[in-house]
């Protein structure tokens, strides 16, 4: 069973009845999206979850209530907020062969803290009737001047951006990536506005013809009525690096805090959501890769093409982040 709770009443203890064994999960990721893995874990080993969600201010949180926290568990997305949890001491490390076996290097935090669990890959949409397969090979491709007036993006400020941008600086250097970054500017049809939907939307509509964006949108935009027709308008392309690496991916993950009040079930926690079962039910709910490379993504990601990650390691990336965020505002990407 799966208890969504407040987080008062998590912070009391005394109100909650005494449980056997149990975690408590602070989730950014909505009730809905991880009910199915909770309910996994609980049928396969006796263990009770109470989640509470926080969309806002997670790692704020943490450190607020230090050793007396009663979070075991973080669930959230993004690079940047796993790192930051890191940095901010809220994490601790975790050691596991079944961690370590089912989740590529790349795709978790070298000294243990935090392990992605599925993976989204930030891609280019691109207009099926104005742009040709193979236009668009590289990310570099984006500053090419025959782009001028016809790309849309969300704010350079944004966190999937910043990860680009990170990514970027990783495989080329910072004064590379600023000429990058200027050249894309240049070919904006528009000053950054909206999220990536909104992107994609614009490309329906005869605003531009391509945009970047994460491809679980593109699944989120099937699945409802008013936006399929953008969805129907564009193909995902896979772009990767001039120097040969993948397409840049971001995660969803997990980490321990450091002051988990239950350490053993938190670990069988994480251990379960790199198991085949939890990896194809979770990739599945929220259309995103398993990040473990044996279990299949869902016959509607596999649709979208044919994806080679770049393998760069994600906190290596993530640690350009503070140099990425002055870069944008050096270009002023967003005025």
């Amino acid at each position: 069973m799966t208890r969504t709770i407040t987080l008062a009443a998590l912070m009391a203890g005394t109100a909650l009845p005494a449980l056997a064994a149990e975690i408590n999960i602070y989730s950014y990721r909505q009730p809905e999206l991880i009910q199915p893995i909770l309910d996994g874990f609980t049928a396969e080993t006796g263990i009770e979850t109470n989640v509470a969600y926080i969309d806002k201010g997670l790692t704020e949180r943490l450190q607020a209530e230090g050793a007396r926290s009663p979070a075991d568990i973080i669930l959230t997305v993004d690079i940047a907020r796993l790192s930051q949890a890191k940095e901010a001491g809220v994490t601790q490390a975790v050691s596991s062969d079944v961690l370590a076996d089912n989740i590529p290097e790349g795709l978790r935090d070298p000294e243990g803290h935090w392990f992605g669990v599925t993976y989204r890959a930030r891609i280019v949409y691109a207009s099926k009737e104005r742009v040709a397969e193979g236009e668009i090979t590289t990310y570099e491709d984006l500053a090419d001047p025959k782009w001028q007036g016809r790309i849309c993006t969300r704010s350079g400020t944004h966190d999937y951006t910043l990860g680009l941008v990170a990514a970027m600086i990783e495989h080329n250097g910072i004064e590379a990536t600023e000429e990058w970054a200027s050249g894309v500017k240049a070919n904006l049809a528009r000053q950054p506005e909206g999220n990536d939907r909104a992107q994609v939307k614009a490309i329906w509509a005869g605003e531009c013809d391509i945009s970047l964006g994460n491809t679980y949108y593109m699944g989120a935009m099937l699945q409802d009525p008013e936006q399929t027709e953008w969805a129907d308008a564009v193909r995902i392309d896979f772009p990767g690096f001039q120097d040969g690496s993948g397409t840049h991916v971001n995660v969803s993950g997990v980490a321990m805090t450091a002051a988990a009040p239950h350490p053993e079930e938190a670990q069988q926690f994480m251990e379960y959501l790199a198991s085949p079962e939890a990896q194809k039910i979770y990739a599945n709910v929220v259309n995103e890769y398993p990040a473990d490379p044996e279990t299949p993504a869902s016959d509607l990601v596999e649709g979208w093409g044919e994806i080679t990650p770049d393998e760069t390691n994600l906190q290596a990336i993530a640690d350009n982040r503070a140099e990425a965020l002055k870069l944008m505002d050096r270009v002023d990407f967003d005025g």
